[in-house]
């Protein structure tokens, strides 16, 4: 799913492929996203974009003399678990794009796609970062440091590392694939409380008797937590292409596996911790690993393999538990609407809550715009491809 490195690369290629672009018209939103609309309609205007941890924000920039007048309007965007731009014919939409932004005439018409396969990516209109993120990890490293290390004391660092690695207070930008990088380079054990890994990073200071190319060189030869957490997803964002995720190129995930070295790897062993997020190591699992939680090894492409072997974080079934069932069991119903809304950014959820089943299936697309323009070829595209789809 998109971290920190992913969302700047979204970021660097909105701006790559919309430099030199005119847009125009509304903004046009698939009936099936939960999302709120946008209210945008300009003659012409530009849109640039920029990134934060796990946030993207896109601005959209009228200009002079584009009517109706109006001052420009910011998006922030939160992918999910595989959110994406696309730029695409105007119609030749990609399936499960959930918002569009069109060129403006004569030129052959473009869509600047928002892509989101299952539906957890969310937009907020008004440009502003989600409160309580702390300083992103990837650009404002010093602040990021400062923040974790002056925090210590906070409950947060009573869980294991690989949890707290986790909470988007502290490491804005850090997911899944990264925290497992990062402490199998490191060779900590994920379930090693997290305050005992930081303190002995306020402890250790340089001799005061290395000069400064030493102190540089000591440090780049032996990264700690901290320094890793700035410099991994940096090797990510020049890896190029779109980092993380099946669904870009062949050839962009061919060179992300290839630089991978613990992230479901063959002789890595998983756990899931206590969010139910697996997380991959090698070694010792460290004393806060859950109890009667049993390790699994990643076998090779030739071993037999199970379901467990084959999904890293299965996604929920797609058809909800019987009624009968679970009244039968004493349990009360429980759909996964009814589950937390998920937005602490202690566990940095990526599952939101599932949509109602049933609303808004089929209807034509819809935008801010008197006179929403509905597209067949998207809206079979668009449809859920289950009633329990997320």
């Amino acid at each position: 799913m998109p971290e920190g490195p992913e969302l700047q690369l979204a970021s660097r290629f909105v701006n790559e492929a919309c430099r030199g672009l005119l847009f125009g018209g509304c903004v046009e939103k698939s009936p099936i996203s939960r999302n709120p609309e946008v209210p945008f309609e300009s003659s012409a205007y530009h849109i640039s974009a920029s990134a934060r941890g796990k946030e993207l924000r896109l601005t959209l920039s009228p200009l002079p003399g584009a009517q109706p007048p109006r001052e420009p309007l910011a998006l922030v965007f939160r992918f999910g678990m595989s959110g994406s731009f696309q730029l695409a014919p105007g119609d030749a939409l990609p399936a499960h794009a959930h918002l569009r932004f069109y060129t403006a005439p004569p030129s052959p018409r473009l869509a600047l796609c928002f892509v989101d396969i299952r539906r957890f990516g969310r937009w907020d209109i008004g440009g502003e970062w989600q409160p309580g993120r702390g300083p992103c990890v990837l650009l404002e490293y010093e602040q990021f440091r400062e923040n974790v290390l002056r925090n210590i004391a906070d409950k947060a660092f009573d869980r294991p590392i690989c949890e707290a690695l986790l909470d988007q207070r502290f490491f804005n930008g850090i997911g899944n694939y990264l925290r497992a990088e990062i402490l199998y380079r490191l060779r900590i054990p994920p379930f090693e409380k997290a305050r005992t890994v930081l303190e002995a990073l306020q402890q250790h200071k340089p001799s005061p008797e290395l000069t400064l190319s030493q102190k540089i060189r000591a440090k780049a030869q032996n990264p700690d937590l901290l320094e890793l957490c700035h410099s991994v997803p940096k090797e990510v964002v020049q890896l190029g292409g779109k980092g993380y995720g099946q669904e870009s190129g062949e050839e962009d995930f061919t060179a992300f596996r290839a630089w991978l070295q613990c992230y479901g790897m063959v002789g890595m062993s998983s756990l899931r911790d206590r969010h139910g997020r697996t997380i991959w190591f090698q070694g010792d699992p460290g004393p806060l690993a859950p109890k009667g939680g049993r390790s699994r090894k990643k076998k090779s492409k030739g071993a037999p393999q199970g379901p467990e072997d084959r999904m890293e974080d299965p996604p929920p079934p797609s058809k909800a538990p019987s009624r009968t069932g679970r009244a039968r069991r004493g349990h009360p119903e429980q759909t996964t609407a009814q589950q937390p809304e998920g937005t602490s950014l202690q566990r940095d959820p990526e599952v939101p809550p599932r949509a109602e089943k049933g609303k808004r299936r089929g209807r034509p697309a819809t935008s801010a715009c008197h006179q929403p323009q509905s597209i067949k070829a998207d809206t079979a595209s668009l449809a859920p491809q289950s009633p329990a789809a997320p």
